[in-house]
């Protein structure tokens, strides 16, 4: 703030100077006693009564920071919003009523004095009160986002145009102002000089308007380029896949408008992302992905599938025996490992269904072996399950063929499933495979589908009529050692 009025004094005092010719220029000893002695007065009296109203202004402000106490005093908080402008108004205030006592005093002896006393206080008020405001602007910064608590329609601050404007203003159009009604009172007679003595003014507004013009540029340009920069290196992490990302919005213009966009546009995206992830743990990635990308529509389509069945033996059993949490505990890992091993196959679990579940192979996304994939995970499953549960039993029923694959239900409520014959054979193959040494039955069907690296790892055996089929099934076992071998 000393440095706001510093630098608009010595824009008053070199304008009173430079600013005017040579005949109407006031020097320092040709200031009078009575001007010294109201000036000196009024240095003291202005810099007392403003640093007291300064003071008064921002101690509340800085106390309810200092505390952490931002959202039990609305009126810190509002206080907070206006301070740069409420400081600038206090500088207005001493130098208008400073430019009034001096135009006043001068008045009486000379009209003209009065006139140039006026302008140049004019002049050093508005260079003072700008930069005041922009420099209170940035140092409250911290204060600032804080009391917006990221909500920049609570605060009121100038528009990137007015701020821009308001530059232009002084840098631009005033001194040209001042240049042109020089030249034009010469013109009339106002003022007593020749076209030569108009050089040093005018060269001095130059001057003048080119200094403040850098002063400008660089406080305009720091007051947009830091919210850029820093809306850049967030953009940069959005991109780098951190959506946990935010920006601080200090600042109640458009720049401030535009950091709170930018934070709910990646609330937005870390909101759909996290739906996204929901959304697939619950239907699978595949299913999730495709729906996202082409959207969902009931009905389906014919897809060459492999499908696979497996059934935990003697859930019933298991739930009269043992407690509930260790029942859930069981079943979560059994379902932990048949996820991880059906996904190693590029296949998805497409439903739980209590102690069960039922893989798909080949659909959503096509899959070139669907049907040794789907006998391969069978094997790795048995193995793994094994390992992982101990003495708890198990069956898994594999096949593979023509089915319908896409989405089933209303518009308000459906799901992706497979539907067709070697859903039903794989499942009635589950409840066959429970009395096999190795506890998994598939049909020759989905090996003569599969691969010939496959399909040496199982034999193809006697026909069978599956409950419910009507037609014969030949059964294929892996080459497994027995269960308890």
């Amino acid at each position: 703030m000393l440095r706001a009025n510093v630098v608009g004094a010595l824009f008053t005092f070199a304008f009173l100077r430079f600013g005017m010719p040579m005949e109407d220029s006031i020097r320092l000893d040709e200031i009078t006693a009575l001007n010294q002695v109201i000036f000196a007065v009024y240095l003291v009296v202005a810099m007392l009564v403003g640093a007291f109203l300064s003071i008064q202004l921002s101690l509340p402000v800085l106390v309810w920071h200092r505390r952490r106490t931002r959202l039990d005093n609305e009126n810190a908080r509002r206080r907070a919003l206006k301070l740069p402008y409420l400081l600038s108004v206090v500088n207005a205030g001493l130098w208008l009523i400073g430019g009034v006592l001096f135009t006043l005093v001068n008045f009486a002896v000379s009209h003209k004095d009065a006139f140039i006393v006026g302008m140049a206080s004019a002049i050093g008020a508005l260079v003072t009160c700008v930069l005041s405001y922009m420099q209170a602007e940035k140092v409250l910064r911290p204060i600032t986002v804080a009391a917006m608590a990221n909500d920049p329609d609570v605060a009121v601050a100038p528009s990137v145009t007015t701020r821009i404007a308001v530059f232009w203003v002084i840098s631009v159009v005033a001194p040209l102002a001042v240049i042109i009604g020089l030249i034009t009172m010469q013109r009339l007679g106002w003022i007593e000089t020749d076209p030569a003595g108009l050089q040093r003014p005018i060269l001095w507004m130059s001057g003048a308007a080119l200094a403040f013009s850098v002063i400008a540029i660089v406080r305009v340009v720091a007051a947009i380029n830091d919210p850029i920069k820093q809306l850049r290196r967030a953009q940069s992490e959005v991109s780098d896949g951190n959506l946990n990302v935010a920006v601080k919005i200090y600042d109640g213009s458009d720049l401030g408008l535009l950091q709170a966009g930018f934070n709910d546009m990646v609330a937005d995206l870390r909101e759909r992302q996290q739906l996204r992830n929901l959304f697939g743990r619950y239907v699978g990635e595949d299913v999730a992905r495709k729906a996202i990308e082409t959207g969902t529509e009931l009905g389906g389509e014919e897809r060459y599938v492999g499908v696979l069945f497996v059934d935990i033996v003697g859930s019933t059993r298991l739930a009269v025996n043992r407690p509930p949490r260790e029942v859930v505990e069981l079943l979560n890992e059994f379902f932990r490992v048949v996820v991880a091993v059906v996904g190693r196959h590029g296949g998805f679990v497409n439903k739980f269904q209590g102690d069960a579940a039922l893989a798909i192979f080949g659909a959503p996304l096509d899959l070139a072996d669907f049907a040794g994939c789907a006998l391969a995970s069978a094997r790795e499953l048995r193995t793994e399950l094994y390992h992982t549960l101990g003495d708890t039993d198990i069956g898994i029923g594999v096949s593979a063929g023509k089915a319908i694959a896409g989405h089933i239900g209303s518009e308000e409520r459906l799901e992706y499933t497979v539907i067709g014959d070697p859903v039903n054979e794989a499942a009635r193959l589950t409840e066959l495979a429970k009395d096999e040494p190795t506890r998994v039955l598939g049909s020759a069907r989905a090996v003569f589908l599969a691969s010939q690296a496959e399909a040496e790892n199982w034999d193809i055996g006697e026909g069978v009529e599956l409950r419910g089929r009507g037609i014969e099934t030949l059964l294929a076992r892996p080459l497994l050692e027995p269960v308890g071998t």
